[in-house]
């Protein structure tokens, strides 16, 4: 997750060297040249070692970084303050422009982002001519724009995903089964394919029963009627269309993937497997959708972040990388908290799933990450919220703002970080030993 950033105290920014060049002495083109050749380098080591989806994954997750640091950049212009840098990753300099006042670049370690604003605190030191420009001189609504910013950006991308997952790919209906495939019985066309059913068809009823999200209902209908025409109406395209289907004998022929009942008596096949159909809904109707869903999503969410700083959260993490037994519990009851490399590793599973369940995945990370950086706590966002929202409290109607002192709040800061820290190497470490299974399998 990514906090705001803030500049070195008293280092003085080097100096360009010659017409043209950036930060680092090279020229604007050979940088740039540069960097074409490393992203070159690594999408072709990806094509070639079969790893297309982890590359697609980490892009994806350097996006959500990016753009929840845009989100900084934007609200800190907006209420003029002075922004020096907005990067990708850390360390050396790979590539970067000046615009303004403005860095913007690459760096070596791609492993988050920032953006940086002089005077987040009253602690770090700001040039003279700088200092009415700094985030901690500017109102109460600028400084609190610019700390809840990125984790909006977070829930503007949810919501923007959720609603292209709605409208345009669509959400698994558990309220309804569906044909998944029509299959061959016995090595021949069977009943439901010579019927005329097709994949995608929504089951409505049989023999008069409906469906309703049962499978149990048809399945036991068509094997308690071998032989015998079975009334069929399913939903096509939005339109209910009657069939009839007459299922053979499946003592006597064979469904890949069927294990008959016990006994000798009779019992029917078709041809079909079932599962749960996928719908979309118009633009308008994903708007509402989407909200709905980010709702249920967000709350859900935040029972999870609460519940990770309770005693026996921390307790199960350590228990997650000691025993598989209690790996694979968290991962059933929904309370296993995943590292980077998990999410990395959930997010493939979920490419090679479809573009609805990789939707669905960022759709969670974004909303984790949003209610993650709120926490009231520095170094995170929230914490400057935090601070914002208790000095506003503290000045009052007074015409002289009260300042908050951050060094008393250093040892708070460094629990957090520790903390942090903690529960980054035990994820991590139950990633790698204690695999999540894939939910998507």
């Amino acid at each position: 997750m990514s906090v705001l950033d803030t500049p070195a105290v008293g280092v003085p920014r080097p100096p360009a060297v010659g017409p043209g060049a950036g930060p680092t002495g090279k020229s604007a083109t050979r940088s740039l040249l540069e960097l074409a050749l490393v992203v070159a380098a690594v999408v072709a080591l990806s094509v070639a070692t079969g790893q297309v989806a982890l590359l697609i994954v980490v892009v994806c997750l350097i996006v959500i970084v990016m753009v929840h640091e845009l989100g900084h950049l934007l609200a800190a212009k907006h209420g003029n303050m002075k922004v020096t840098e907005y990067f990708l990753g850390f360390g050396p300099r790979l590539w970067s422009f000046r615009r303004g006042e403005t860095e913007y670049g690459v760096k070596a370690i791609p492993l988050g982002g920032y953006v940086k604003i002089p005077g987040m605190t009253n602690l770090e030191e700001v040039a003279p001519e700088d200092e009415a420009r700094t985030y901690r001189e500017q109102p109460f609504h600028a400084r609190l724009l610019v700390a809840v910013a990125g984790s909006a950006m977070h829930f503007l991308m949810a919501f923007v995903l959720m609603w292209v997952l709605v409208t345009f790919v669509g959400l698994p209906n558990d309220a309804k089964v569906g044909v998944q495939q029509v299959v061959t019985v016995g090595g021949r066309s069977g009943p439901a394919q010579m019927a005329g059913l097709r994949t995608g068809d929504v089951l409505v009823s049989v023999d008069g029963r409906p469906v309703r999200g049962n499978p149990t209902v048809f399945i036991d209908e068509i094997e308690s009627h071998p032989g015998v025409p079975v009334a069929l109406v399913v939903s096509r395209s939005g339109v209910d269309r009657p069939f009839t289907i007459v299922p053979v004998n499946g003592r006597t022929v064979h469904e890949a993937g069927v294990t008959p009942p016990p006994g000798t008596k009779p019992f029917g096949l078709v041809g079909v497997s079932l599962g749960t159909p996928t719908e979309r809904v118009g633009p308008l109707a994903g708007l509402q959708r989407t909200g709905s869903n980010l709702v249920h999503y967000t709350w859900a969410t935040l029972g999870g972040v609460a519940h990770l700083f309770s005693p026996s959260a921390t307790v199960q993490r350590f228990n997650e990388v000691t025993s598989a037994k209690a790996a694979n519990q968290a991962d059933k009851s929904g309370t296993r908290i995943q590292s980077v490399v998990g999410i990395v590793q959930i997010g493939q599973d979920a490419f090679h799933a479809g573009i609805g369940p990789l939707l669905l995945v960022l759709v969670a990370i974004n909303i984790g990450l949003g209610i993650l950086n709120m926490i009231p706590m520095l170094p995170l966002d929230g914490g400057h919220v935090a601070i914002a929202v208790y000095e506003k409290i503290r000045t009052g109607s007074s015409k002289v703002r009260y300042r908050a002192d951050a060094s008393k709040l250093l040892p708070y800061a460094g629990a957090m970080m520790a903390f942090l820290g903690v529960l980054v190497a035990v994820t991590v470490l139950a990633d790698l030993v204690h695999p999540m299974a894939n939910p998507f399998g």
